[in-house]
């Protein structure tokens, strides 16, 4: 894994699909490549990921379900779901089950998709710092708690 690229997991049924993105962008960033939800999900529990990006229409899950199944086990990624077909439905569920931070339709524009990708990557990190200061917080109210209460006893 090269240090400071920004490692992403891009699952598609088509293989096709798959090469062209290891193709595009494997330079710039860290990719893993799954042909299906279940080989992602295996894929997650050996590496760590930033971003996430899923096509909706795949058989046995569609990116719906596998984001679902992310979202339980591991919140941080950033999740994009990609798909083919105008479906707002699997876009409504994208966002209320998935919590995807952003939709884009196939085949896939490479200049959007890396915004998209950078996009995703700066929300990221806000949400990694937004939890490491409040991590920081408890722990301070929770010394702040008990000098209080030490104070109060004495």
């Amino acid at each position: 894994m090269a240090e400071g690229k920004i490692n992403i997991l891009f699952v598609d049924d088509e293989e096709s699909n798959l090469f062209s993105f290891k193709a595009n962008f494997r330079i710039k960033y860290n990719v893993f490549t799954a042909i299906s939800g279940d080989t992602a999900l295996q894929l997650l529990e050996t590496q760590p990921v930033d971003i996430i990006i899923t096509d909706q229409r795949m058989p046995g899950m569609t990116g719906v379900e596998f984001l679902s199944k992310v979202l339980e086990k591991y919140p941080e990624p950033m999740r994009i779901l990609l798909t083919g077909f105008a479906d707002m439905n699997a876009v409504i569920d994208a966002v209320n089950k998935g919590k995807i931070y952003h939709y884009l339709t196939k085949p896939w524009n490479e200049e959007e998709l890396d915004n998209t990708i950078q996009k995703a990557y700066q929300e990221y990190l806000l949400q990694k710092e937004i939890k490491t200061a409040n991590e920081k917080l408890a722990i301070s109210n929770d010394q702040l708690e008990f000098l209080l209460r030490q104070k109060l006893l004495s």
